[in-house]
């Protein structure tokens, strides 16, 4: 069985305090055995590749575009889409379970998927809260405060890809 798949989603402007949540979470994911998703590219993505390399983990690129150029650093391996923002989707449907950091449109989108995809586990540190039309907060995710609350709790709800 192929191991745990998760998807870590942020944006690529991002601050110095979610670079940092992501090289840990991508630290702890790798150190437990997961298969690390990302986009492949720099802000949260590149700080989630630098963990997990740092662990001697494995991570997956998955790039809107097909220009090498373009990847950061410390991929294990990279999948050049094509498909613009819709390489999303197949982020998230790649994905065991997904922990969201910060926000940023994509990001956005890449919660709203996972959301609409249902039956996984999506946590978020920092970043979204989504409201409905009566200002009433959506579950939309579980929340951690520590990048180990939310590898922990990702890892412990997370059954493998079927």
């Amino acid at each position: 069985m192929p191991p745990i798949q998760v998807a870590v989603c942020g944006p690529r402007d991002c601050t110095a305090q979610e670079a940092t949540h992501a090289r840990e979470v991508g630290r702890l994911l790798a150190e437990r055995g997961a298969c690390v998703l990302c986009g492949g590219g720099p802000g949260v993505m590149a700080a989630v590749a630098e963990g997990v390399t740092a662990a001697d983990g494995f991570v997956i690129g998955i790039r809107p575009d097909t220009d090498p150029a373009t990847a950061c650093e410390g991929l294990s391996a990279v999948i050049y889409t094509g498909m613009g923002e819709a390489r999303n989707a197949i982020l998230i449907n790649s994905a065991d379970a997904v922990i969201v950091i910060g926000g940023s449109w994509g990001t956005l989108s890449e919660l709203a998927l996972a959301n609409r995809r249902g039956n996984l586990p999506i946590i978020t540190l920092g970043g979204w809260k989504i409201l409905d039309a009566d200002d009433n907060p959506v579950d939309a995710a579980l929340t951690a405060d520590t990048p180990e609350a939310a590898v922990h709790k990702a890892l412990s709800r997370t059954k493998p890809h079927s």
